[in-house]
């Protein structure tokens, strides 16, 4: 793999001080932060600006554990003595040695430091042909960091230590503790300052060079939680609220433009993260994967939705496949997400891609991945996609022009709608709905997305009298997020109630979720669409097994399973952890409240347009309407009301919901008694007669969903009132 190069035309090196300066600053670089270690996440962003195999971690003699935490795939060089932070420096004299070029020092204790700082640290030295340059920032709370004394033209006069300005009130511009320097004057410097006196500091090398009239400058980093240092745990406490604020931070995505997959795939805001430079660095990354498991034979099969850049995307992912001698099966025309998740087992791929953001609005997209099986990577063969792909420069992608891979024969176009089709008419009996179902009047709401072709030839095939509406070709959706949930299917409802139509159907963006409108014109909510589902396959179809949900979805059908004597299994969000969850229990059908579904022996991912057809099949074949069934479903559950809410989740929002239940766990909500309070996704309690709440932040957008089930609707609104208190508290 390459190295990430260095934005500086001078060559640069880094040196990272980890040895610390007594056992305790020790221990803290080797503690846990945002997945990996304090000093882990300094050396993360120090690579994003200086080759790996340019950094030098100094590491302390009489304390070994540093090094052996990091491995031997990193250079290390020892301090003997604890002689201050210029001697740590002068530890690396050899690994410098006939270095001509910059040296970027850095703390192995400030991991809050962006790599937008270091590379700006860098690019300021670079531009005034420096000598040596410092990170500043200006802060209200000076604290022990050293003031920057400047002229009235901006020159740095010196530092003065904080004890020197502590009558300067208010706020300072302070040293913040990272510097670049010519390695020209860095180690004979050093050198001179050990002769003068045994221990010696860095910022004693800053006034130094200030003083000989060198070329000095600063760059100011803006953000003042970068400036927190780890020097004790309640410093530690503080840099990991701070990393966990900028999860969802708008600047995050802005600054690197890196590849974040979440519950449903990698997705991102257009021109910021989603761009075709990153769908050719995540291209290369599952390519390399294809290549180390031995599986280039296999190929792959892609296709893209209708969404803007992701013809483009195809595209370019299949030039990066072909440059890499993998076969690749690109889709024609745009294809619901449920399409590839059947093609790549279909055709034995290695992987199926399909370039879709779901529902999410008109400016962003993004890329599902399905392994040879269709199902979902987990979270740990995700992480290392992405650790790869974000590691890449242009430089790394191998491709090929797609007019030369389709001549070579590497790129061939293939059109899957009829196989697709026909494997779902393999399970829901098209022959049973013309028999017991002719002229069933169907409305269908695409959304604008991609599911009137495949779904047009089933509800055609079973002699439905079918219309859809808004099924022209617009990536912006009509205006608005192509998620089928009630407010965004008034002309549905209303195409209904103004009509004599039996059933109304609606699928998400790329298909894989469904929404259903019954004949009188009300939104049946997904949690009563999986109770008649679950019903229908177990006692009219009489397939047994028991039920997977998420944790967000009706706890009835846990009720339904135990009248069944089946078994039901609660999993975190994810459809991956459904499909899992459904091998691992033998369950005849797993969904989720958002409106993903699918059965045993279909497809392993949510599938609406196969969800549509099966709903079709079981209003024709029990010859009831979708009130009538689940009337009756329920007289063998009885009744729980879930509500669902949202607000917009703020950095600090992630930080403190979580502590302040951890901190003050409730033992009443809203009235109700607290049996158990579950926090493996979200905060879920648990409360006396069946009745739950949950809070959860999104995997995919900034939201904090709030979700509460009880037994009656007011009881759900008081439930959902007592969240949204607590949220915002």
């Amino acid at each position: 793999m390459a190295e990430p190069n260095t934005i500086a035309r001078r060559p640069c090196r880094a040196v990272v001080l980890a040895a610390g300066h007594d056992e305790v600053t020790r221990r803290l670089l080797l503690q846990p932060l945002a997945g990996s270690t304090v000093i882990e996440q300094v050396l993360a962003n120090v690579t994003q600006v200086v080759p790996k195999s340019d950094v030098i971690v100094v590491v302390s003699e009489h304390d070994d554990a540093v090094r052996r935490h990091l491995g031997e795939s990193w250079r290390h060089c020892v301090q003997t003595v604890t002689a201050g932070t210029g001697d740590a420096v002068r530890c690396a004299r050899f690994e410098l040695a006939d270095f001509s070029g910059d040296v970027l020092i850095a703390y192995g204790d400030t991991p809050l430091l962006r790599a937008a700082s270091l590379r700006g640290l860098l690019n300021r030295h670079r531009l005034k042909g420096a000598q040596f340059s410092l990170l500043t920032a200006e802060v209200d709370e000076p604290g022990d960091y050293g003031r920057i004394r400047r002229d009235a033209s901006g020159r740095i006069l010196g530092i003065a230590e904080a004890g020197l300005a502590a009558a300067a009130a208010g706020r300072a511009e302070v040293n913040v503790g990272a510097y670049v320097v010519d390695n020209s004057l860095l180690i004979p410097e050093l050198d001179a300052m050990a002769a003068e006196s045994g221990e010696h500091r860095l910022t004693e090398l800053a006034q130094r060079v200030i003083g000989q009239g060198r070329t000095v400058s600063a760059y100011a980093i803006i953000d003042e939680d970068e400036v927190q240092g780890i020097n004790d745990d309640a410093q530690l406490q503080l840099a990991a609220d701070i990393v966990l604020k900028r999860l969802f931070a708008p600047q995050h995505a802005i600054e690197t433009g890196e590849i974040a997959f979440g519950t449903g795939g990698w997705r991102a805001v257009i021109g910021e993260g989603f761009t075709i430079h990153n769908v050719r660095r995540l291209t290369q990354a599952i390519a390399n994967e294809v290549a180390r498991t031995g599986r280039e034979q296999m190929g792959v099969v892609i296709g893209g939705d209708r969404r803007f850049l992701s013809k483009e995307s195809v595209t370019a992912a299949a030039e990066v496949f072909a440059g890499n001698n993998i076969p690749v099966k690109m889709l024609t025309d745009d294809v619901p997400t449920p399409l590839i998740t059947f093609a790549a087992p279909h055709l034995g791929a290695a992987y199926g891609l399909v370039f879709t953001a779901s529902h999410n609005p008109p400016q962003w997209n993004g890329l599902k991945v399905f392994r040879a099986d269709g199902s979902l990577p987990l979270a740990d063969e995700t992480d290392r996609y992405q650790a790869e792909a974000n590691s890449f420069s242009q430089a790394d992608v191998v491709a090929v022009d797609l007019a030369v891979a389709r001549a070579a024969g590497k790129v061939t176009e293939i059109d899957l709608t009829q196989d697709y089709v026909d494997a779902i008419e393999r399970i829901v009996d098209v022959g049973l709905i013309r028999r017991f179902g002719p002229g069933l009047r169907v409305i269908v709401d695409p959304m604008y997305g991609t599911s009137q072709a495949t779904l047009g030839l089933i509800l055609s095939d079973a002699r439905c009298r079918t219309k859809f509406i808004h099924e022209p070709h617009n990536p912006l959706f009509g205006g608005h997020s192509p998620a089928p949930d009630p407010e965004s299917l008034s002309t549905l409802i209303g195409e209904i109630r103004n009509g004599r139509y039996d059933l109304g159907l609606a699928t998400d963006g790329d298909s894989d979720r469904i929404a259903v409108v019954d004949e009188q014109g009300r939104y049946v909510p997904t949690n009563e669409l999986l109770l008649l589902i679950y019903w229908y396959l177990h006692e009219v179809r009489g397939e047994k097994g028991g039920v997977v949900r998420n944790l967000a979805t009706t706890h009835l059908l846990d009720r339904l399973a135990d009248a069944f004597g089946e078994k039901h299994l609660e999993t975190p969000v994810g459809f991956k952890h459904i499909t899992a969850g459904m091998g691992q229990i033998g369950a005849v059908l797993g969904g989720e409240s958002s409106g993903g579904l699918t059965i045993r022996g279909h497809i392993l991912g949510k599938d609406g347009i196969f969800a549509c057809a099966l709903v079709v099949e079981m209003l024709a074949r029990t010859g009831r309407r979708l009130s009538e069934l689940l009337d009756g479903v329920y007289a063998i559950t009885g009744r729980l009301f879930q509500l669902e809410a949202g607000v917009p989740a703020t950095p600090a929002m992630r930080v403190e919901v979580p502590r302040r239940m951890a901190q003050a766990a409730p033992v009443q909500v809203a009235g109700c008694k607290v049996e158990r309070i579950e926090t493996f996704d979200g905060i879920k309690i648990c409360l006396e007669g069946g009745a739950w709440v949950l809070l959860r932040f999104s995997g995919t957008e900034p939201v904090l969903r709030m979700f509460a089930e009880a037994e009656t609707a007011a009881k759900a609104q008081a439930l959902i009132d007592w969240l949204a208190d607590f949220a915002s508290a």
